[in-house]
């Protein structure tokens, strides 16, 4: 499984601080207002899980599947919700957690959907951004890494299923993507 990746791009250590100052830097913004946080499923679950373990606020979690990739690797743009949250978010601070923005196409459409919804705020925290990819304007207020216009897999961010659960995120090498 490892001769498919390529070079690591993020190591464990490197995510971990990263992690650990989005966390200070969201409870400094979100002191007062106990924000219900968003994770999008499946790739954001270990990013979130983390996050919210360094946090210092109250905060209350949510999760959302959507799907939008017609084959593995390119996003089809159609957008569907496959689990939606169990909250009422009417009035609340909400922050969608994301593992990477990539074409934007999703997270614009989730946006959209949850405000729809009434609540006070909606805003995005997301582990990785490759913004090269690009096809619609995302605003993400809280950002851990930008990556370069590769296919990347681990610390939840798979192909196929697989790779999920590296503590590290490498590139997958060109032969299998």
């Amino acid at each position: 499984m490892t001769t498919e990746l390529g070079e690591t791009i993020l190591a464990e250590k490197e995510i971990r601080a990263r992690v650990t100052e989005l966390a200070a830097r969201i409870s400094a913004d979100y002191a007062d207002k106990e924000p219900l946080l968003v994770c999008v499923l499946k790739g954001a679950v270990f990013f979130m899980a983390d996050l919210v373990r360094e946090l210092t606020i109250p905060s209350e979690l949510d999760f959302m599947a959507v799907s939008s990739y017609g084959s593995a690797t390119d996003s089809s743009g159609v957008v569907r919700i496959l689990k939606d949250l169990d909250a009422n978010i009417e009035g609340r601070n909400v922050l969608i957690i994301e593992d990477i923005i990539d074409s934007g196409l999703t997270l614009s459409y989730l946006r959209k959907n949850l405000r729809s919804r009434n609540p006070a705020s909606v805003e995005v925290c997301s582990l990785l951004t490759k913004p090269s990819r690009r096809k619609v304007d995302i605003a993400c207020k809280y950002v851990g890494f930008e990556v370069p216009d590769k296919f990347v897999v681990g610390y939840g961010l798979d192909y196929l299923e697989q790779y999920r659960n590296l503590r590290f995120i490498a590139v997958l090498s060109e032969e299998v993507s």
